[in-house]
């Protein structure tokens, strides 16, 4: 089924490209199913990579999808030009009576920073207390679901030794989880961090979920008992050369950066990047998708009458 984005969005032009078809506005109201409501919340820098990262994979599913894009207002963008923001981009204003079956919310690169030191913090507590009622499923992805596991659970953050960069192995602990159906034992996904999270924390809190970890890296995934809230401490919506973007950017600059592991053939940065996590991408994407379908409510508005506050305790 096609995804309804708005026209303006840069990546249009390039799902085409690859089979992933869109749909417009006029040709979607006269189709009689009623379409997933997505919301992404996108707060990396280079706005327009991660649209085509995250619609890729939204766009593989058999649902009808509506996507809407946000940015913050209290950070102004520095990276993408602001008439592009303007006119395919919503703010909290705009969307902040509305209800959406799914949200996504990326990562962003102020780790580092305690979370009031952002300079949005304000405004992404009000997006996260916003999808407490408005939202039934949401996913968060980096440092968006480590600021979410803070505010909801009071989980906190740790600086890593080194900053945990490539591509990592990481084994199931619930085999049978419905956002997990058909993985393998074990799946890879990419990391690009300075920061993780107390792990002991998150065991100690009985509504959450670990649904992966490993010995070396700990928790990957999270999830609420109910289904309402995912935390995926990674970027399973990278593409193959995001991480080789990233290295050469920070070796052209001087910056203290090691070679992605487990990413280049024999650790050659002269060989194309081994894309091991694909297709588990697509797959934990449909699979969200999916249950996000058979359990929201067909009338979105009931969204608001669900308790989704009552396994938090908002920090």
């Amino acid at each position: 089924m096609p995804i309804k984005i708005s026209d303006g969005l840069s990546a249009k032009e390039r799902l085409h490209e690859e089979g992933i078809f869109t749909i417009d506005k006029g040709l979607a109201l006269h189709q009689d199913i009623r379409p997933l409501r997505i919301l992404v919340l996108n707060l990396m820098p280079l706005k327009k990579p991660t649209e085509l990262q995250l619609l890729r994979l939204l766009g593989d599913s058999p649902l009808q999808l509506e996507v809407d894009f946000c940015h913050t207002t209290t950070h102004e963008s520095t990276h993408t030009d602001p008439s592009y923001l303007e006119e395919n981009y919503l703010v909290y204003d705009d969307v902040k009576d509305s209800y959406y079956d799914g949200v996504i919310i990326t990562g962003a690169p102020v780790e580092k920073l305690a979370y009031e030191a952002v300079d949005y913090w304000p405004e992404m507590v009000a997006w996260l207390d916003w999808a407490k009622t408005h939202a039934y499923s949401t996913m968060y992805l980096c440092w968006g679901a480590q600021a979410a596991l803070y505010h909801y659970y009071g989980i906190e953050k740790r600086m890593l030794p080194a900053k945990l960069f490539g591509i990592y192995e990481y084994q199931l602990t619930q085999k049978y989880h419905p956002l997990l159906r058909g993985f393998d034992d074990r799946y890879f996904i990419p990391q690009s961090r300075h920061t993780a999270i107390n792990d002991i924390q998150v065991y100690n809190t009985p509504s959450l979920d670990i649904l992966s970890r490993s010995a070396e890296n700990g928790i990957n995934i999270i999830g609420s008992s109910n289904h309402r809230r995912f935390f995926i401490l990674g970027h399973f919506e990278y593409d193959r050369r995001t991480l080789e973007t990233e290295y050469l950017r920070d070796k052209k600059k001087g910056l203290p950066i090691t070679i992605p592991a487990n990413y280049y053939p024999k650790d050659n940065d002269t060989n194309t990047p081994e894309f091991t996590w694909c297709s588990y991408a697509h797959l934990f994407y449909h699979n969200w998708l999916n249950l996000v379908y058979q359990e929201t409510p067909y009338v979105i508005e009931d969204i608001a009458s669900l308790d989704a506050s009552k396994d938090s305790c908002a920090h």
